[in-house]
């Protein structure tokens, strides 16, 4: 499978154990809400909606521009981003095909934040965070705007890539800004296929988490929620990736995750040091890390691996990845085969869900890697980018021509439904408070009873 759609990540964070208390609410605060588990509990959730006919939408708005970030929720408010071509049409090219070559559009762009109304879909306000000519070219799946804004209830932060990193009050107004740098991410061996940054930040405790893999001066950091000046900041040896860390706990300490190639690594995230280290895998690695019950999956794909890797939170050293079926102190478990080239996967309850970009979806078992069952969703000719979520014992995937597939949770494969959105979608859904929020490439849907 080609290296195309590397360029495309919507990235999440995670941290380790069951999904927490605040998953139960309504507040989605990052790309798959709540420590980035995809998760959304104590609300029941449509299982059919027709959008063409307005039957269970709540609301549905314009957004100007394409953008893959996901919206994120606080409160009764919605943050997204996007960015507007100076060309009269800009346009996406999905589907499973094999061109790396980038988008040339040399025009003036404008880059936006919005915030809506969660209740009405109303634009309450949105500030142009940059204006200029890209820095770095897009693929034709990508946008200018893949990163998903992140959210503590007091500050939004949302990047830009090369054209920055922003921070914003709850009322928009601009409280800081910093340039990270030209942040080229693109295949490494053609370094000319230049593909969109797609890293989101991950703002906790008062600190934002960045990881900037790119083809030159890769790095990971944090920074100071109140004026953005590093605390600390890690060179890392790797080729461009799309992932976001993973904030974990390990025993008393806070952990950071990132996917690579080069290194697949885990970090103290209070001063930033190595604690372990994983080589290998896919070599153009998108899916974040998520943790659940002491344990860390890891996927990739793209050349000779699409591992799945699921690392115990007590890891440390430079890891080997164990024979099949042979756990060891730092792997519970480990497949060489299987792995999500696009889509972060999925923990809830105790099975594990893999859904890779031709539809395929996997479930094993969470804890030992048993296979439970391999499905297909849609006709096999469909792209899938946008990772899963789960509510109400149901999951919800999206493919990029904008078909929902709504499958049951549990052991035993069952589609549920199929929902058409009626546009391209690439961005992975928020769920909050029973609505689920799909982005497609011209609008916000807003789905729920």
């Amino acid at each position: 499978m080609s290296a195309l759609f590397a360029a495309l990540v919507l990235i999440c964070i995670s941290t380790a154990g069951t999904v927490p208390d605040s998953a139960a609410n309504s507040d989605w605060p990052s790309f798959r809400g709540p420590s980035a588990s995809g998760i959304a509990e104590g609300f029941a959730t449509p299982t059919t909606w027709n959008v063409e006919s307005a039957k269970g939408v709540r609301w549905k708005t314009a957004i100007p521009g394409l953008g893959h970030s996901s919206p994120v929720v606080w409160g009764d408010r919605v943050f997204v981003t996007t960015a507007l071509s100076g060309r009269a049409e800009d346009k996406l090219k999905v589907g499973l095909y094999g061109d790396i070559t980038p988008v040339d559009d040399s025009t003036i762009h404008t880059y936006m934040v919005l915030c809506l109304d969660k209740k009405t879909g109303k634009i309450l306000w949105q500030r142009e965070a940059y204006k200029g000519v890209p820095k770095i070219k897009r693929h034709t799946k990508s946008t200018h705007a893949n990163p998903s804004p992140t959210t503590d209830g007091k500050r939004v932060v949302v990047s830009f890539g090369s054209e920055g990193l922003f921070c914003y009050d709850m009322e928009g107004k601009l409280l800081w800004k910093k340039d990270l740098g030209l942040l080229d991410s693109g295949y490494y061996q053609v370094p000319d296929a230049q593909w969109g940054f797609g890293s989101s930040p991950l703002l906790a405790d008062g600190r934002i988490y960045v990881q900037c893999d790119v083809q030159k001066n890769s790095f990971l950091a944090a920074l100071d929620a109140k004026d953005g000046r590093d605390i600390w900041r890690t060179k890392r040896g790797d080729v461009p990736t799309w992932s976001t860390p993973c904030l974990c706990r390990a025993g008393d300490r806070k952990m950071l995750v990132v996917n690579g190639y080069n290194q697949i690594a885990g970090y103290d995230a209070d001063t930033g040091k190595n604690v372990w280290t994983l080589m290998g895998g896919g070599d153009i690695p998108v899916p974040t890390p998520v943790a659940a019950n002491g344990i860390i999956y890891i996927t990739n794909a793209h050349g000779r691996m699409a591992p799945i890797y699921a690392i115990r939170t007590t890891a440390k050293g430079e890891l080997t990845p164990p024979a099949a079926g042979s756990p060891n102190a730092n792997f519970a478990w480990f497949k060489d085969r299987g792995g999500a080239y696009m889509q972060t996967p999925l923990v809830y309850g105790d099975h594990l869900y893999v859904c890779r970009d031709t539809g395929v979806l996997s479930c094993y078992e969470a804890a030992t890697g048993k296979e439970i069952y391999s499905e297909r969703l849609g006709t096999g000719r469909t792209g899938f980018t946008a990772s899963g979520v789960a509510a109400d014992g149901k999951l919800y995937y999206t493919s990029e021509e904008g078909e929902v597939f709504v499958v049951k949770a549990g052991p035993k494969f069952e589609m549920l439904s199929t929902n058409p959105l009626g546009e391209i979608c690439m961005a992975s859904p928020a769920l909050s408070g029973g609505a689920i929020l799909f982005r497609t490439q011209s609008h916000i849907i807003c789905i729920g009873e």
